[in-house]
């Protein structure tokens, strides 16, 4: 005698299972379709479609498109997962009459979830750009077949967002942009010295638009001058002094620069001058024309400014006029690659570090390079030197061995020349309260 079934399975209930199978198995495909292109690299895939690549060029024309490509593939998403969970129900009900809804909602849960989502998710998300450039031809066809009803539902979910009042605006703005540069900078922290060094770079780039010349010019004080008075024996001997190829000249006061004199210019003229008598050499006849810019002007402006004038050399002077410093382009270079040093360069960083944690900083040490150098965080908006910030938070000129705490530091007065501090000891504060 043959033994009791539970149900029977027949052709056509074989065949809705394959057919469920299917589905979850799209289903598989869609999830992990639309983890690969959002996470995949557009960095990366442009550079490959910049060399190439047909599949890396329509998976960056993908991502331009987002609001297209997401709905496409929601759609044939959902699609797959309701289709296969109604034939589900049915063959179940079929099979188990009533309780076959329970059993088709565990069944199908399990499924979806493991097959459909955590799976393909998982491979996608550690595989995106191997992953994105497999399936973005078989999404462009699906978001073309789809553009109707996906654009269908952007009209309808952008009314019904515009009812409640919220804007549906895309992209990001320029600060925007550039945060999101900053943190994945910031996100690539290993690596050593080597990437270190990268990042710092980087993030000068960065900062280019928002640091003035004021900040980074050699200060008048330090600046090398030539009286263009001065007899030709007196300016080759400065000019023989001078580490510099390009030194400013003035006339009476050194607020009133004349001309910029070129090392390579004077030696041109004395080589032709043979014959010449000292008194008849004019030196202004050979010296350029000085180049004043403000000092409020950032960096990426004066970066651009030196390529299209193909100079070197600017003199910058405040809102009145007066004599500030000069800034070249190497001084902006160095704000991104780090010094620059060459046989004439005197390699003086001002900061000595002492055996106690303690630092002997020279006053006229700028506070970016502190911060670049230690990775310290002293605000620089008020003041551009380490000496400049002790004034600006103490309020008044400090006397020898006076003593402040701000921002983490105790620093003591080491020495000053008049009313200029040159020379300050900063010790860093360990203790809990301090600062």
């Amino acid at each position: 005698m043959d033994l009791p079934t539970t149900f029977d399975i027949d052709i056509g209930t074989a065949i809705t299972l394959g057919v469920i199978l299917l589905l979850i198995i799209m289903s598989g495909f869609f999830s992990g379709s639309e983890t690969a292109l959002t996470a995949a690299s557009k960095a990366r895939l442009s550079q490959l479609a910049r060399k190439g690549s047909g599949p890396a060029a329509t998976v960056v024309a993908l991502k331009e498109k987002s609001d297209s490509l997401i709905g496409a593939i929601l759609i044939g998403n959902n699609i797959a997962n309701i289709l296969a969970s109604a034939l589900a129900t049915s063959a179940m009900i079929a099979l188990m009459g009533e309780n076959g809804v329970a059993v088709a909602t565990v069944v199908m849960t399990v499924l979806v979830v493991i097959f459909a989502e955590v799976l393909p998710k998982t491979y996608a998300i550690n595989n995106p750009d191997k992953m994105a450039l497999v399936v973005g031809p078989l999404i462009r066809a699906l978001v073309f077949i789809l553009t109707p009803f996906t654009w269908a539902t952007r009209v309808i979910v952008g009314a019904t967002l515009k009812l409640f009042g919220v804007s549906v605006a895309a992209g990001l703005g320029h600060d925007e942009r550039e945060e999101e540069l900053r943190g994945l900078i910031e996100m690539h922290a290993d690596g050593g010295e080597e990437v270190e060094h990268e990042r710092a770079m980087l993030r000068s780039i960065l900062d280019l638009a928002d640091v003035e010349v004021e900040e980074i010019m050699t200060h008048r004080g330090s600046v090398r001058m030539i009286d263009a008075d001065a007899p030709i024996d007196e300016l080759l001997a400065q000019v023989l002094e001078s580490p510099f190829t390009r030194l400013p000249l003035y006339r009476e006061d050194q607020d009133n620069i004349v001309g910029v004199l070129h090392v390579k210019a004077l030696l041109r003229a004395i080589r032709a001058a043979k014959g010449m008598t000292p008194e008849a050499f004019d030196v202004m006849a050979i010296a350029a024309e000085p180049w004043f810019i403000p000092d409020t002007t950032t960096l990426l402006d004066q970066l651009q400014a030196f390529r299209e004038r193909r100079e070197h050399f600017a003199v910058v002077v405040d809102e009145y006029g007066s004599f500030m410093g000069v800034v070249t382009l190497e001084d902006i270079l160095e704000e991104i690659v780090g010094d620059i040093l060459d046989e004439h360069d005197v390699a003086v960083s001002g900061v000595r570090p002492q055996p106690d944690g303690s630092y002997v900083v020279e006053g006229s040490v700028t506070i970016r390079d502190l911060n670049r150098e230690f990775e310290w965080d002293l605000p620089d908006e008020e003041a551009s030197t380490i000496a400049g910030l002790v004034l600006y938070e103490s309020r008044k000129i400090p006397e020898v061995g006076q003593e402040f705490s701000f921002h983490g530091f105790r620093f003591r007065i080491l020495r000053r020349h008049r009313n200029q501090m040159t020379l300050l000891r900063m010790t860093p504060i360990t203790e809990p309260g301090g600062g």
